[in-house]
Parts: structure tokens; C-alpha cells; sequence
């Protein structure tokens, strides 16, 4: 697996000061978000330019991008805001290969209509689903014709909150241009942390085939979208990596949901882990 980290941990000046962060921290690849280049996550417009730059700067320090990050609300409440989120993404889309990356990650989104993973009671409305699926639907065509992969990541708060939901919607859309990225920290609901190994284990059942990329940090209680930095918290690494052996995954295995003076002790905790498990 490739070690990378969110590029928004580091805070920096330039995209350039930013990418070097990651170097000097010893990682092999990033997950981009284009506030690192000055713009909203989702820009109205990016210009060729700062595509070419983006990947110029890339290439020179040698990092991959493993996926650029895409997430809005995609069930939003307010209709004229999940049009508005889909504009933006058709935008990142189009970019996403003039990058460096062919692969971007979605929220799948939740009805409260101020915070994009906190849990609303409606997300397990027929109507929520509906929406959900309508609003890929919208946005599947374009990423085929760009060969992109949408990646959807099943969290506590949002409308896809288990594995299983994140099967049911790789079954009905039936898409190869939609993927998984699993991250172990967001499949526990409350009371569920004494079934740590049955949840993983059956996360990975049923998504393993279609997990583009990893996710890698750590919670401290279960229900919550509260992170903790990799090796900090309750999630059994040992069990999580080897999952992603056995389906012999050999992908980008992202940190975030840490601080940056948190980066080193975790990333000697993940290399020690997958020493392990590989």
C-alpha cells in the first residue's frame, strides 16, 4: 500500500510549501483538495493553468495524487444548493484527469442542512435514497465519458451509513465509474465497538472488491464523527490492514482527521502496522 495523507493537513502559504510538508514527512501520495491552490474544495472554474501547475508540481517532487477530494451534500435539503454542489463537481470532473488523479471522493450526505455528516432522522427516508441515487445518476454519465471513478465513503452521519447500504448502491446504479473508499473509524454506530471484528469483517465482504482507496484514522468513541489521529484511538489496525491484504489492495492508504504535529508519530504507527499486515 501507498502511505499518503490528506494535503490540507499541511497549511501553507503556497501549493508548492504545502507539497513539500508532505514530502519532508515521508509519504508517497496525496488526497488533493483545491483549497491547497487557493480555491473552494468545489471551484466554479478552474483554469488551465493551474491544472498544469498542479501536476507540474506534482511530478517534480515525485507524489501521486491518489484522488482530489469532491464532497458536498449530495441529499441537501435545499434543492438549489445540491444543484449548485452537482455543477461543481461535473467542473472537478473535467479536471480530474489535468490533475493527476482519475479518481474523486464523495459524501453521500445527510438532510441536516448545515453540516454535511451530522445525522438527520429523514436520511433513512425512501425520499433521501431517492435523491442520493438521482443526484449520481446526474453526474455518472460525465465521469464515464472522462474515465473517472466516483468514490462514495458509507459514514454514521450520512444517507450510506453501513456497508450494507453502500452495497445496495453499487448494486442498483450499477456503474464501474462508482467506487468504495472504506474507512474503518466511520462504520461503528452506537453500542457497536464490542463487534469491531464482525463489522469489519463484514464491511469488507461485502465492499472489498470495490475499494479504490483507504482511509486512515482512529475514533475513541463509536456513533460519532469525531476523529482521532491513526494509532490514537480504538481501532484495531492490525485487523484493518490485513482485510485490505486479503483482497491483495495495493492502493493509497490516506491519513487525515489529525493534526500536523500529530503526522509523524502516526505515520511511523501506520508503517510499523503494515510491516505486519502486508
Amino acid at each position: 500500500m501507498q502511505l499518503g495523507i490528506f494535503a490540507k493537513t499541511f497549511v501553507r502559504p503556497t501549493l508548492g510549501e504545502t507539497l513539500d510538508a508532505v514530502v519532508n514527512s515521508g509519504l508517497d501520495c496525496i488526497q488533493f483538495n483545491f483549497s491547497c491552490a487557493g480555491l473552494p474544495t468545489l471551484p466554479e472554474r478552474i483554469e488551465p493553468a493551474l491544472e498544469r501547475e498542479i501536476r507540474r508540481e506534482l511530478e517534480v517532487r515525485r507524489l501521486t495524487m491518489a484522488a482530489v477530494s469532491g464532497t458536498f451534500n449530495l441529499i441537501h435539503p435545499n434543492l438549489a444548493r445540491r444543484w449548485d454542489g452537482l455543477a461543481q463537481l461535473k467542473v472537478l470532473i473535467a479536471a480530474a484527469r489535468q490533475i493527476g488523479t482519475s479518481v474523486i471522493t464523495l459524501c453521500t450526505g445527510t438532510r441536516d442542512p448545515d453540516d454535511m455528516w451530522r445525522w438527520d432522522p429523514d436520511n433513512d427516508s425512501p425520499e433521501a435514497w431517492r435523491d442520493l441515487t438521482a443526484s449520481l445518476n446526474e453526474v455518472l454519465p460525465m465521469a464515464e465519458a472522462h474515465d473517472v471513478t466516483l468514490a462514495f465513503e458509507p459514514e454514521v452521519g450520512n444517507v450510506v451509513n453501513s456497508a450494507r447500504k453502500g452495497r445496495r448502491l453499487l448494486d442498483e446504479l450499477k456503474s464501474p465509474h462508482l467506487k468504495v473508499v472504506m474507512d474503518g473509524a466511520n462504520l461503528f454506530h452506537p453500542g457497536d465497538l464490542s463487534r469491531m471484528k464482525d463489522i469489519l469483517n463484514k464491511a469488507f465482504d461485502l465492499l472489498g472488491k470495490d475499494i479504490v482507496i483507504a482511509h486512515a484514522k482512529d475514533l475513541r468513541r463509536d456513533g460519532e464523527m469525531r476523529n482521532a489521529a491513526a494509532g490514537k484511538g480504538v481501532l484495531d489496525y492490525e485487523l484493518y490492514l490485513s482485510l485490505f491484504a486479503g483482497f491483495d489492495f495495493r492502493g493509497p492508504l490516506i491519513l487525515h482527521g489529525l493534526d500536523e504535529k500529530e503526522v509523524p508519530e502516526s505515520v511511523a504507527f501506520l508503517r510499523g502496522k503494515m510491516e505486519i499486515t502486508e
